[in-house]
């Protein structure tokens, strides 16, 4: 088992911290950034919009996810005046991606409008990216101590402090030498598992006759997602943001992965052919007809 429990603060410089969480944070936007520039130049995509794209829909992710995060545990930020000023003071530990997608997809929307960019091209190219933003940035909530499961005494089962634990696990009623359920390296293994089963079926069969559509990749992140975290739900406890008394996570989880099926289906039910990525031959092209003169070898002088 894992006894160390580390400090969220990497570094102070005088009064200003610096901690573990915020780095997470932009180590996963820099590996995006990277990706996304990658894919994009694969594409035949103008891989300059990437930078600008990336600070808009990372800043409007902060913003959405750390509403939704706030909203889910409204019963602590409004306990009191000093748990209330948290919500607007750094570090901002604790961003729910469920608001961080739904604000970062309206962000992306309004970007690819205002460039006249296909939107679903450029939903194939972030999806991948945003799972592997988000492997990347669970790593946040293990140096923060949260995002964990129920006691635990499986080899792998994580320290938590008394003071980061939640009401239902608290001392001393749950033992100070308790381990936990690393919810967060779960999610964060499964995230790598979709990020590489979403760029393998990109490279197997969107050249191979196109059982792919562009867009299906973008959708698939969703359909993949959605039923990771829900999930891992059935391991939290604690809370607040309830409907009926199911965790609005797993609702919404479970929601979104149905709709991105449901809309693949519709979409190649219809038959209409989307626009292709710019590195794929068009299976529907018919080759011009060549000139039998010109077919012919010279003729010797």
């Amino acid at each position: 088992m894992i006894d160390w429990t580390p400090n969220p603060i990497a570094l102070s410089l005088g009064p200003i911290e610096i901690h573990w969480y915020g780095l997470a944070y932009v180590a996963m936007i820099a590996a995006a950034s990277w990706l996304v520039i990658r894919l994009a130049e694969r594409r035949g995509q103008d891989a300059s919009l990437v930078p600008n794209a990336i600070i808009i829909l990372a800043i409007a992710a902060l913003i959405g996810g750390r509403a939704y995060h706030v909203i889910d545990q409204w019963h602590y930020y409004f306990s009191s005046p000093q748990a209330f000023a948290q919500i607007f003071l750094p570090p901002y530990s604790g961003l729910g991606i469920y608001g961080g997608l739904a604000t970062g997809l309206v962000a992306m929307i309004w970007y690819v409008r205002r460039h006249h960019l296909d939107f679903w091209v450029w939903a194939d190219i972030a999806a991948p990216a945003i799972l592997l933003a988000q492997a990347i940035g669970r790593l946040g909530n293990f140096f923060n101590q949260e995002l964990y499961g129920p006691p635990t005494n499986l080899p792998w089962g994580i320290a938590i402090d008394c003071s980061h634990r939640v009401a239902e696990y608290a001392c001393p009623a749950t033992p100070a030498s308790a381990h936990f359920q690393p919810m967060f390296a779960y999610e964060a293994l499964l995230s790598l598992l979709g990020f590489a089963t979403l760029l393998w079926l990109w490279g197997r069969f969107t050249a191979r006759g196109r059982v792919l559509y562009a867009g299906d990749v973008g959708l698939l992140y969703f359909a993949w997602y959605g039923p990771e975290r829900a999930l891992l739900e059935f391991l939290r406890i604690g809370y607040d943001w309830t409907f009926f008394g199911i965790p609005m996570a797993q609702l919404v989880g479970v929601a979104i992965a149905v709709v991105a099926l449901v809309v693949i289906l519709l979409r190649h039910r219809a038959g209409v052919l989307p626009p292709r990525h710019l590195d794929e031959p068009d299976p529907t092209a018919v080759p011009a007809p060549v000139d039998p003169r010109l077919a012919r070898s010279p003729e010797p002088s």
